[in-house]
């Protein structure tokens, strides 16, 4: 369940994770630092697509349907419980609760045996927190996944999680990535949200991203992404240092 502040509203899941080794960052490049990185983790961060799929495929072909790539790529960067419903739609029995808790506990279960990091994505998190620029993931993973995730690194990485249980509107709306914004200007009064970037790899996280206004970098991983002018796209996070990401935003609010 969400944490709640005394007035109802979800909080963010702070973290205070295990010190441990900090992962070799890349080599500097020139141009601005970002403000702050917003990281999707799915398919972003973390290569938990096909894990998720087993799950999902298990479920489906339990109760006697039939899993498809089109099905597979529906669910892609979706909020849970609208995962669940389209898995319902494909045959499944059980409520929404119970896929969820069932599918999220097996995709845990494998990222705390070994986390399937995404090329590149382990060393910008490490030169990210060598420039103290400070980070928080934005998920529509409930808090038990994130949090097994988001305590595999050290200690001060990411400062507070917001995850799907928290909002009321999953990607792509945009309130999970306004909610981060709020959270993270309180804790860094005068923060330039203009110089703040989303890093993203599905395109409901692109426009929850974008529609917060926020410059976004757009990696595609399961699924080509289509070009727009509010993202810009990578191939890789491999090769790329903080102050690409800077520049992303720079860019972003030039032409804004």
């Amino acid at each position: 369940m969400p944490l709640r502040s005394d007035s109802g509203v979800p909080r963010p899941h702070e973290l205070s994770g295990p010190t441990t080794a900090v992962d070799t960052a890349p080599a500097r490049s020139e141009g601005p630092l970002p403000a702050a990185v917003f990281w999707d983790m799915d398919g972003t961060l973390v290569d938990t697509e096909p894990l998720w799929n087993e799950s999902q495929r298990a479920l489906v072909e339990q109760d006697g349907g039939t899993w498809t790539t089109q099905l597979a790529h529906s669910l892609v960067g979706q909020a849970l419980d609208h995962g669940a419903r389209l898995l319902q739609d494909a045959g499944v029995t059980l409520g929404v609760g119970e896929i969820i808790e069932l599918t999220m506990t097996d995709v845990a279960r494998a990222v705390r045996r070994s986390v399937p990091w995404r090329p590149g994505a382990r060393e910008m998190l490490a030169a990210l927190r060598q420039d103290e620029v400070p980070c928080a993931l934005v998920t529509m993973s409930h808090a038990p996944l994130a949090t097994v995730f988001a305590e595999s690194l050290p200690a001060g990485t990411l400062e507070f999680l917001v995850t799907g249980d928290m909002v009321l509107h999953g990607k792509p709306d945009p309130e999970p990535y306004t909610t981060a914004l709020d959270v993270m200007a309180r804790r860094h009064v005068g923060l330039d949200s203009a110089a703040c970037v989303a890093v993203e790899d599905s395109l409901p996280g692109l426009r929850s991203a974008a529609g917060a206004g926020l410059a976004t970098v757009a990696i595609p991983h399961v699924m080509p992404l289509p070009a727009d002018p509010r993202w810009e796209e990578w191939v890789t996070l491999a090769g790329r240092t903080p102050r690409h990401l800077g520049l992303v935003a720079a860019r972003r609010s030039a032409a804004t």
